[in-house]
């Protein structure tokens, strides 16, 4: 519907179409679009029900207002239209029920407005003007948008390092602070929690996606993503955990092609096991936050991360990132860390146990939940890190693959061994 990614709708399509119950809302509307210039036989009698009976045998309209008075399921029923409406239709749903969730799960599912029965000719009138503006507004996907997409994938270098955290915080700043388009694929398809950390169901769209690739386009993925944000849009799963994962990877390749001609923003909250299982996946990827914590193993696997991009993604820089710091509390010290990976932490996020569940409890981004929080400004330093990545940073990600590999450089024991002693790198 009004997705993020519509495209310019096709010369034959009409501006405007209208299906409503009752007669005084008809009343109503008709004076208002015959002064915009649209035609008033397209305000039909008949509420959603009818709406989806004749869009499936009709081009969609560019602006569509859709009465929900007669529906005993809304949101059920909106599901039903988008199967049947073509992409970047603007809808606008209209209905008696003055209810506060009802009305978020509707933008949540892809509506543009919803407007209270009953109603006057100004409220329509405003409502039919923006939704006019957002249908002409420019896409996504034009020439210019495309060239400027960034892909970012975050990767955590050990479980519950808090690399989904910090995919969501940063799609939810970009789309939010940074009013970006901006798309987050969350590839853990069996237990990802991009959708559940925004309080979202996640459906079924990119486990669709991995049984029939063949099927991605852009309708594909207007479909099957879930609107958290006017400009934020997730494709998720959770998928059975007795349903073994069987692609060759050729649908999250088609996926990510499809993001980069919808958004200007690409997160993928990418397993660090799907770097062995599909290393094309960050083929066009620019940048790859690596999300560690302050530990051997995590030191270990930091170390191999790095080289594996080195090797496979030369392109992509690099950031690290410490998350879930907590000062006098670490397994190994900054200063080790450090000189085991032969480079410099970018980024320090302090552990906060009473932010991340207020975030947990509310149902927001963690960035969202706790804009003023210390933990937050760092996340957004990171994130304009990620828009500002330069041909500075990307001469330096070069110059850094030059050297040799990381691993048997130094003994991991010794670490945990004499934690105040700094381990000596090699040559740099």
């Amino acid at each position: 519907m009004n997705a993020p990614w519509k495209v310019n709708s096709p010369s034959d399509r009409t501006p405007f179409a209208a299906y409503v119950c009752d007669e005084t809302s008809l009343d109503t509307l008709r004076p208002v679009v015959i002064e915009l210039g649209w035609a008033p036989e397209k305000c039909n009698k008949g509420g959603l029900r009818n709406a989806i009976q004749s869009l499936s045998v009709s081009a969609s309209p560019n602006i569509l207002l859709v009465d929900l008075s007669e529906s005993g399921d809304p949101l059920n029923d909106i599901n039903s239209l988008a199967e049947v409406c073509e992409p970047g239709t603007v809808v606008i749903a209209m209905g008696q029920v003055n209810d506060v969730r009802l009305y978020r799960d509707l933008l949540a599912s892809g509506i543009y407005d919803y407007l209270l029965k009953p109603l006057s000719a100004n409220t329509v009138r405003d409502a039919l003007n923006q939704a006019q503006a957002a249908f002409s507004a420019p896409k996504a996907n034009d020439p210019d948008a495309a060239r400027n997409h960034i892909s970012t994938a975050v990767v955590g270098t050990r479980g519950g390092v808090g690399a989904s955290t910090l995919a969501t915080s940063l799609s939810w700043y970009f789309a939010s602070k940074k009013h970006l388009q901006t798309g987050l694929l969350d590839l853990d398809v069996h237990f990802g929690t991009g959708a559940l950390a925004l309080d979202l169901e996640p459906g079924r769209g990119l486990t669709d996606a991995i049984d029939n690739p063949s099927r991605i386009d852009g309708l594909f993925i207007e479909r099957a993503m879930i609107r958290a944000h006017d400009n934020l849009s997730i494709l998720s799963s959770e998928a059975p955990i007795n349903a073994p994962l069987m692609t060759d990877g050729a649908a999250f390749l088609q996926l990510e092609e499809e993001f980069r001609q919808a958004f200007e923003m690409t997160v993928i909250d990418l397993p660090r096991s799907m770097l062995i299982t599909y290393p094309q996946l960050l083929g066009d990827v620019n940048v790859v936050v690596v999300a560690v914590e302050m530990t051997l193993a995590s030191a270990r696997d930091a170390i191999r991360i790095l080289s594996w991009l080195k090797s496979y993604a030369p392109h992509a820089i690099p950031i690290v990132v410490a998350n879930k710091v907590q000062t006098g509390a670490l397994e190994i010290s900054k200063a080790d860390f450090e000189a085991s990976i032969e480079r410099k932490i970018d980024f320090t996020i302090p552990f906060d146990q009473k932010t991340a569940a207020n975030a947990a409890k509310l149902g927001q981004a963690f960035i969202e939940a706790n804009a003023q929080s210390k933990t937050s400004g760092v996340i957004k330093a990171l994130g304009e890190r990620i828009i500002g990545s330069s041909e500075e940073a990307e001469a330096e990600a070069e110059a850094s693959a030059e050297k040799k590999s990381l691993l048997g450089s130094f003994d991991l024991k010794s670490l945990l061994a004499k934690k105040t002693k700094p381990v000596p790198a090699t040559a740099e």
